[in-house]
């Protein structure tokens, strides 16, 4: 493969820092879960936030049908199945899972690539990670790298069990904080057998270090703090308490990239609340769990996956494109790495006209025989 392509078109005990001010410090509120002052600094490209953005597409070319299975654990996840309406079902067929973004459900971008992948032929299937959308787990919105990975590993379970699907040709698409799940299960799990990943986060380096290692131990030291206080007060009956996440309303001082989140996460364009969740609390996880995210090293060993390929997809203007190439870098081959280019991270969210469909269509007509 080749190696690089382009294509165009409260206080803490510790310290006496102001928790508010704290939590905008630190790397907690990074990725899709949306950014803070932190990146203030940062430049973004001014651009048409509604130009081909179609996150609720549907297609008449492929059924589709709620499903759920479980893990090791035995917790429900929760998937919509996609099956293209001219497949062989006495056949077998090679299979995708598809994971959403940090902070998202299936309904916002994983129903999409499901969508489109099935309409190449693939069985897809987009899931809901562990304690988010309609999967189970309590309480809401708990970060949980070790479970979210597991849930990857249970789709295959659970797409492997298909009489119509190929066990031995199944893959998966990580898009944002699931590209950093994905490679987390495909490093234990060998039967993930081609790794795509989209605008990938890797969600362990986000929380320790922030974008471009901004954030200073100091800073990292004084949020683990204020997250072990909240474990405290919940511990002595107090609410959960929830954090970073898109804000619900813009002002004149958010930051370039919270602004590229909200039009996704806060308007028509890609806003979706789960049953059983308020709006307030969507995208936000809660912050005495977050800090789980510190412990989380997806890129260790990630050469372990190879010979199965891998391919990361960023735009070449995000603000995240350092994690794709950082993983690119520590990865074996075969892999490959594509900038699409004047693309931003939340564009290859649900910008139909920038996503490389045609890119991960090759990849896995390649290697998902």
């Amino acid at each position: 493969m080749t190696d690089e392509t382009y294509l165009d078109d409260l206080k803490t005990p510790t310290t006496g820092i102001d928790r508010r001010n704290l939590l905008k410090m630190t790397g907690a509120g990074v990725a899709a879960l949306g950014t803070i002052s932190i990146f203030d600094t940062m430049t973004a490209k001014a651009q048409d936030m509604s130009n081909g953005a179609s996150n609720f597409y549907t297609s008449d070319r492929v059924t589709s049908q709620k499903v759920t299975f479980k893990t090791q654990h035995q917790t429900a996840v929760a998937g919509n199945l996609f099956l293209p309406k001219d497949m062989d079902q006495a056949a077998k067929n090679p299979a995708i899972i598809v994971g959403h973004p940090m902070g998202a459900v299936k309904e916002q971008s994983a129903n999409l690539y499901a969508t489109k992948m099935a309409e190449q032929g693939f069985v897809a299937m987009s899931i809901d990670l562990p304690f988010w959308g309609e999967s189970e787990g309590q309480p809401r919105n708990v970060v949980s790298p070790e479970a979210y990975a597991e849930a990857f590993s249970a789709g295959v379970d659970f797409l492997g069990s298909q009489p119509f699907v190929d066990r031995q040709n199944i893959g998966a698409i990580g898009v944002c904080g699931s590209g950093s799940f994905v490679i987390s299960a495909a490093k234990i799990d060998p039967r993930i057998k081609a790794v795509a990943t989209v605008s990938m986060y890797d969600m362990g380096a986000a929380f320790r270090d922030a974008l471009n290692k901004s954030q200073t131990v100091e800073q990292r030291k004084a949020f683990i703090a204020t997250a072990a206080e909240q474990r405290w007060a919940e511990a002595d009956g107090a609410g959960i308490q929830h954090i970073g996440g898109t804000t619900l309303e813009l002002t004149a001082d958010t930051d370039p990239i919270q602004r590229e989140f909200y039009d996704f996460y806060r308007t028509p364009r890609g806003e979706f609340t789960p049953v059983g969740v308020t709006q307030e609390t969507t995208t936000k996880p809660s912050l005495s769990s977050s800090v789980k995210f510190m412990n989380f090293y997806p890129f260790n060993d990630i050469e372990t996956i190879s010979p199965r390929p891998m391919l990361f997809i960023s735009g070449d203007q995000a603000h995240s494109k350092e994690f794709s190439q950082k993983a690119y870098n520590k990865a074996s081959e075969p892999k490959e790495l594509v900038w699409v280019k004047g693309a931003g991270h939340v564009d290859l969210y649900d910008r139909v006209d920038l996503i490389p469909f045609d890119k991960l269509k090759g990849f896995f007509d390649q290697h998902l025989a």
